[in-house]
């Protein structure tokens, strides 16, 4: 191990409460775009900004359903990397922990984390717009794109609404009871793990500034100097996947291979 992940690995076997929070450069080693890189295809011409809100959808429902669907099939086409895997084993080294996520791919789910917060909603479960109604997704699986891009919204069988994502769009508020919980965890913890995320979208970005206001080790894993870089006890340049495969034997924890 390098000094970075020795120092980190001494930091989290000591903490008696660990909590994780992930963002986009977590996924984005699986191949999962960040909400901000540049679109493909027929995307490449739609600010997502403007795919993101209710208005949007209320405005062109067929557009913005047609890119959440591609979302949802991209998502759905990529794999947990060994960073995913890594924090579901190295979980019970540590005596558990949550994993607070700004993604919404549910990657951490499928690599095995079962104590996963979701902030800003998830791409696997969609509702229907007016009342909230659940929709299967597994209705969506195999439902093809049209060149277009545009696809009808299937009808809520309760209601007839639109089924729109079951992820936060600009202007909502996050999922009831979601940030405070992830508060609550945040404000018990010793160690704060933060991996891949920019620091910059509040109300994730505060936690880390709580944990450390009050005493609690923050440690970063990204790739790139972010806000966050110097309130960090310890600050580390490196690829999610890698690093925390390196924590993991660290820590003494096998990490089953994942492709």
């Amino acid at each position: 191990m390098n000094s970075e992940a020795d120092r980190i690995t001494q930091i989290l076997s000591s903490a008696s409460r660990v909590v994780v929070l992930t963002g986009a450069g977590m996924s984005q080693e699986s191949g999962v775009p960040t909400f901000r890189d540049p679109q493909q295809g027929l995307w490449s011409r739609y600010d997502p900004m403007e795919l993101a809100t209710a208005d949007a959808f209320q405005r062109a429902p067929s557009r913005v359903f047609g890119w959440y669907l591609w979302r949802y099939q991209l998502v759905r086409a990529v794999r947990p990397h060994g960073g995913h895997v890594a924090l579901a084993s190295m979980a019970a080294a540590l005596g558990g922990y949550p994993i607070v996520t700004q993604n919404v791919d549910g990657l951490h789910r499928r690599a095995g984390s079962n104590d996963v917060i979701e902030l800003h909603g998830s791409l696997e479960r969609f509702r229907c717009f007016d009342a909230g109604h659940p929709f299967d997704a597994s209705a969506l699986n195999d439902l093809d794109i049209p060149q277009s891009g545009e696809v009808e919204p299937p009808s809520c069988a309760v209601c007839g609404s639109p089924i729109r994502p079951g992820v936060v769009w600009f202007g909502e508020s996050l999922p009831p009871g979601v940030y405070e919980r992830a508060s609550q965890e945040v404000g018990r913890c010793d160690a704060l793990l933060v991996v891949g995320t920019s620091s910059i979208v509040y109300p994730a970005a505060a936690l880390p500034e709580m944990a450390a206001a009050r005493g609690a080790a923050v440690v970063e894993i990204n790739s790139q100097s972010t806000p966050l870089t110097p309130l960090a006890a310890i600050s580390w340049t490196a690829a999610a996947g890698d690093a925390l495969a390196q924590l993991a034997r660290g820590l003494g924890v096998a990490v089953p291979n994942e492709d």
